[in-house]
């Protein structure tokens, strides 16, 4: 069982980020927000997906004064990102933002990161302060000598400074790369030297397949050392699918229970049907139901219904028909053109039976 960093509470709207509450799963919104109606239906399917807090970015005044709307109909806290100005910063906190995320270097003189915390701590929000490699200023990349997990630390170590100067201390954290093993020894620099929360990614991790497997080398890293409060899996593909990402790194690493879990063989040369095929779409049909269950999909009825015993309820492939079980006791056999419809009735039939 992994043991979790304790680092400061703070709340995001209703999410509790750090102490003892789960690791929250976070996305950003890639609409323009400005358009309050196509940005809150994203965050509706972002919510019903199972994130728990999204981020909108803030180019201009406009799109600050559109979070109020926003905020309003959104099922889950809204965070505003801000780039160096600081007025977009004091115009969203007003406008009902739960969260805002800037880089106090880049907003200006200490007079203007003042006004920002001053309203955060009147508003009781938190701050993120972001550091990525690619915002690491000049001084600290001299310093350092160049982008590593030293002059990451240390410039959000800065940035926490100044923020604590203010007399601000609901802080988040977070220090990213497109580097998994870069990012992972950034963090453990600054584990020890601050109690905030950190907000865990790979940034520009890439398209689904590679972000992935980048993501979830770095952040599934993290968070087996007890690194993380909250995380987001950056890619570059639809944000419904970082969530699920995300939420499929917690669950394997036992940070998440609950919900649907597919387990399936990696097919040899006994498979008589297409698995493949088969394997994909039952995913697709099960990741959404709001259900608790683990569902399998096993290329041999010889070996996987016992191998898949742990299982509520699986298909086996046999010639041109799959095999219906229950925690590896078969019930039936079907045909394969029918199989994934009769695993999601027996799926829903047995919900039914459970909650009736």
């Amino acid at each position: 069982m992994i043991e979790r960093f304790k680092t400061r509470k703070v709340y995001v709207g209703e999410v509790a980020v750090g102490g003892d509450a789960p690791v929250a799963i976070q996305s950003m919104n890639n609409t323009d927000t400005r358009d309050v109606e196509a940005t809150v239906r994203q965050i509706e399917e972002l919510a019903a997906c199972g994130c728990d807090i999204t981020r909108v970015a803030v180019l201009n005044m406009e799109a600050a004064e559109a979070i109020s709307e926003i905020v309003k109909r959104s099922p889950i806290p809204v965070v505003a990102d801000i780039h160096f100005d600081y007025r977009l910063a004091l115009e969203a906190i007003r406008n009902g933002a739960a969260k805002i995320r800037i880089n106090p270097g880049n907003i200006g003189g200490m007079d203007r990161v003042r006004a920002v915390a001053e309203l955060a701590k009147e508003r009781h929000i938190p701050i993120r302060v972001g550091v990525n490699s690619g915002s690491i200023g000049k001084d600290m990349l001299d310093r350092y000598g160049g982008v590593n997990a030293d002059s990451l630390s240390a410039s959000a170590g800065s940035s926490i400074q100044i923020l604590e100067q203010c007399g601000f201390e609901d802080i988040v954290v977070s220090m990213k790369s497109s580097d998994p093993l870069l990012t992972v020894e950034s963090y453990r620099r600054l584990r020890d030297q601050v109690p905030y929360p950190f907000h865990v990614g790979v940034t520009e991790a890439g398209t689904l397949r590679e972000g992935i497997i980048r993501s979830s080398v770095g952040i599934g890293a993290l968070l087996s050392e007890g690194i993380g409060d909250t995380i987001r899996v950056s890619l570059t593909d639809e944000p419904k699918e970082e969530v699920y990402a995300a939420i499929s790194i917690l669950r394997a690493l036992g940070l998440r229970k609950g919900g649907m879990r597919l387990v399936s063989c990696p097919t040899c040369g006994r498979t008589m049907v297409p698995l493949i095929e088969v394997a994909k779409e039952v995913e697709s049909r099960i990741r959404d139901l709001p259900y608790d269950m683990t569902v399998a999909v096993m290329g041999c009825a010889v070996n996987g219904p016992g191998e898949a015993r742990e299982a509520d309820v699986g298909i086996a492939g046999g010639v041109d028909e799959f095999l219906l079980f229950r925690k590896g006791e078969p019930i039936g056999k079907v045909p394969k053109d029918r199989a994934v419809d009769e695993l999601i009735r027996t799926i829903i039939e047995m919900n039914s039976a459970k909650n009736g």
